[in-house]
């Protein structure tokens, strides 16, 4: 029997992207996009008719070279590519919606495109740190204590300030829409690291997992919170409702971590990450609360930042102290890559920030 990769057409981007116009309505084909991943078997419609995703392609090669190969930073093409990763990566998750939605989960096309975003996307987000000084770093552990020992208590930020002193209730509520797109789902991508052999440090991760999840009690679970705040002034609880408003730095950072956790080579990198954001993680939740509390909101609105602070704290020492260091330990030649994973999530998580902030005085 033919492998379905092997029917696949083979689709010279370059070629059309030069036929494409420079300018492509990437709403447009990102909605055909939504549309081909319903389909009924994606792979032998694309198969029998490559002309369905010409369109998607050739934005795709455009998109690419705007964002990732030209001087001058695309926001659109940016936003179309992490948009289009994004729908694809969802579809490791199960989100308790109609079974035909993952028709395609393992169609050999949708892993082509995936793979021709992430490519040059992910070399792109490599070249704005020095690798070498991280290759070269001779005491990886003490480097994750020195930059935990900052992060845990950083000074405040132009955006920091926003938030605790000027932002508005709407304002407020723009936040919590945004925020709301990985608040209500949290921890998801935690638990696709956790299958495997048993050991202590798969154990603290575990443990961190039960506590984002209320220890399997719903009420308790720190998403219900989430939409508890959303409750409160009346906004839509429902996984994705505010996607339109996701700025692509914030939908990066989701897909950088789809990454790491769906490829289990980069486990160092992923458990880095995880450290610097459940360091740093009540520092941003302090900030929001302060801003909860001048506006003078209800308990509701603000109650998921102050459980977080609380157990983030526990949390952040946990990852540094049972994870990032017994790892450090268990891979000597590869412990720079926890560092790597570490500076990477702050630099993708403060380009977020910055967004958000961005956003919120757009349109508030």
């Amino acid at each position: 029997m033919q492998n379905t990769a092997e029917l696949l057409p083979k689709i010279d981007a370059q070629t059309l992207a030069k036929k494409q116009p420079q300018t492509p309505n990437y709403r447009e084909i990102e909605n055909q996009f939504a549309d081909l991943l319903n389909a009924e078997d994606l792979d032998k419609m694309v198969a029998a008719e490559p002309l369905v995703v010409s369109d998607l392609e050739s934005a795709i090669a455009i998109a690419v070279r705007s964002a990732f190969q030209e001087s001058k930073e695309d926001e659109s093409a940016h936003l179309f590519l992490q948009r289009i990763l994004y729908r694809i990566n969802r579809l490791n998750l199960f989100w308790y919606d109609n079974l035909r939605h993952y028709n395609n989960e393992r169609s050999h096309y949708l892993r082509s495109v995936r793979d021709r975003i992430e490519e040059p996307w992910q070399q792109w987000e490599l070249s704005q740190i020095d690798l070498r000084a991280l290759q070269n770093i001779t005491d990886v552990k003490q480097a994750l204590r020195d930059r935990a020992a900052v992060d845990v208590d950083p000074s405040l930020t132009e955006a920091d300030r926003y938030l605790r002193e000027r932002i508005t209730v709407e304002g407020y509520k723009h936040l919590l829409a945004i925020a709301s797109f990985d608040g209500l789902i949290e921890a998801s991508r935690l638990s696709r690291i956790l299958g495997g052999a048993g050991n202590e440090i798969q154990c603290t991760l575990t443990r961190v997992l039960i506590e984002e999840y209320g220890g399997g009690r719903l009420p308790r679970k720190h998403s219900t919170y989430f939409a508890q705040m959303l409750a409160e002034f009346g906004m839509s609880t429902e996984p994705e409702a505010y996607f339109e408003i996701v700025p692509w730095q914030v939908l990066a950072g989701i897909n950088h971590n789809f990454l790491l956790t769906e490829r289990k080579r980069h486990f160092l990198r992923y458990n880095g990450g995880l450290t610097y954001f459940e360091v740093a993680g009540p520092v941003a939740y302090r900030n929001y609360l302060a801003a909860a509390q001048r506006l003078g909101l209800s308990q509701a609105a603000m109650g998921y930042w102050e459980l977080h602070i609380r157990e983030d704290e526990r949390h952040g020492r946990w990852m540094l102290d049972e994870v990032a260091l017994p790892l450090a330990d268990r891979y000597p030649q590869d412990a720079w890559e926890l560092v790597l994973g570490y500076d990477q999530e702050k630099l993708i998580g403060d380009r977020a920030a910055a967004a958000v902030a961005r956003s919120i005085q757009l349109n508030s």
